[in-house]
């Protein structure tokens, strides 16, 4: 019999995000989840990045520990997983980032319409310098 490994696909990194803003907003690290699942924090980062596959049962295990239904991991996956816009893609690595969630919280506590405007300038201008 002969074994084929199987490749990661974009429901494997999509998976990684969500599991990573969802461990980022909670404030845990790596390690702190590898532990609470009984894994290595190396595993964590495999599947955080998408290229090893979340089992069945880790998948729920990740779900408990981190307080959600496991159909979060799921969240704004594309139809069939073939169609991406980019856009779903695009939000939850905002998220995995590691200030994307506190940019978020900041910039969703702003009153202003106007100051949100002038953060959205800016961030714009700054991100085409390089």
């Amino acid at each position: 019999m002969v074994l084929v490994r199987r490749r990661t696909n974009l429901v494997d990194r999509h998976i990684g995000h969500r599991l990573r803003a969802r461990r980022l907003a909670l404030r845990m690290s790596q390690t702190d989840l590898a532990e609470a699942i009984g894994l290595s924090f190396q595993q964590v980062q495999k599947y955080e990045k998408g290229s090893s596959r979340v089992s069945a049962s880790t998948l729920q295990a990740l779900a408990g520990t981190l307080n959600v239904p496991i159909a979060y991991f799921f969240a704004g996956l594309p139809q069939g997983a073939v169609q991406d816009n980019g856009a779903d893609t695009d939000w939850a690595e905002f998220l995995a980032m590691p200030d994307g969630p506190a940019l978020f919280k900041a910039f969703r506590s702003i009153q202003s319409e106007q100051v949100r405007r002038a953060v959205i300038d800016l961030v714009g201008r700054l991100g085409t310098r390089h």
